[in-house]
């Protein structure tokens, strides 16, 4: 991966505890479905769940493999809905310890880097959630190397599973760049502080990269989703100001105050966007 391992606990191990208090209950930290104005978070997320089990093609004699497990909260909804096994890989040292403590039946986390993993056996499917923006960073796509590095990925992905199987596949995407100098600023903090190393791509980058192994067969854009998820995030965030304040610092709080609340901008605004596709090994 382009991110270094530390770069990845820059983002995501901050504090267990910290990002419990704002994200749903399961935690998941990835945009959200939502199917009704009335859904709460909880509900919105476990859609998204749904959704990529489904893409996935999953069932009880499957094994599934998320690569970039986050929480665990994707394989936490594997092996409710019904999986034979679920792995998952991760870098981030936090997040595993998490992970590890849920105990989830017929689970294994591993703390590696995607391109260093060897799997025992083939997967019957595959699901990855916003973790393709690590892959390549803001210098390697000014070098016009995003979409050989984002082939190198499917292409790798491809080697684990049987032709036929699917993958159930989210990613962040960039879609346009600001105007105004501040709205410039506001995305290059989120990128260099928040999520240092990381670049989300463009929609037609991966839809190049996937070939020539992997066949799109549904594709959804998610950025109105994406703009409400991150929207309740900050509202729930906001919540808990003056606990966050004094367990981690003003400085933790501006700063991810600062960041949502660019997020919600970027999705509103068209910067940024969403999307989620079933891809089908060929």
């Amino acid at each position: 991966m382009t991110s270094t391992q530390a770069e990845i606990d820059v983002s995501y191990s901050v504090s267990n505890d910290f990002f419990k208090l704002w994200l749903d209950e399961n935690m998941h930290y990835t945009c959200a479905v939502y199917e009704r104005p009335d859904q709460s978070l909880e509900e919105a997320q476990e859609n998204k769940a749904r959704v990529l089990y489904d893409f996935a093609e999953l069932s009880a004699d499957k094994t599934v493999l998320d690569i970039g497990c986050g929480w665990g909260s994707m394989l936490d909804y594997c092996v409710r809905r019904g999986v034979k096994r679920a792995e998952g890989v991760t870098l981030s040292t936090a997040q595993a310890e998490w992970c590890f403590a849920r105990k989830l039946p017929r689970t294994q986390i591993h703390i590696c880097d995607y391109r260093d993993w060897k799997p025992a056996e083939k997967y019957g499917g595959l699901v990855s959630i916003e973790m393709i923006d690590h892959l390549c960073s803001p210098a390697q796509a000014r070098e016009g190397k995003a979409i050989d590095i984002y082939r190198q990925y499917f292409n790798k992905l491809a080697e684990w599973v049987e032709p036929g199987a699917h993958f159930g596949f989210q990613a962040i995407l960039t879609n346009r760049i600001p105007r105004k100098r501040q709205d410039l600023l506001d995305l290059q903090f989120t990128a260099d502080v928040i999520f240092p190393g990381g670049r989300n791509p463009r929609v037609e980058e991966l839809v190049a990269a996937v070939n020539p192994n992997w066949e799109i067969r549904e594709l959804h854009m998610r950025r109105e989703d994406y703009g409400r998820t991150t929207g309740e995030w900050l509202r729930r965030m906001r919540q808990h100001e003056a606990h966050i304040r004094q367990t981690w610092g003003d400085a933790l709080f501006s700063d991810y105050e600062r960041y949502l609340d660019t997020c919600v901008r970027g999705f509103a605004a068209h910067w940024s966007g969403d999307v989620q596709m079933k891809l089908r090994r060929i």
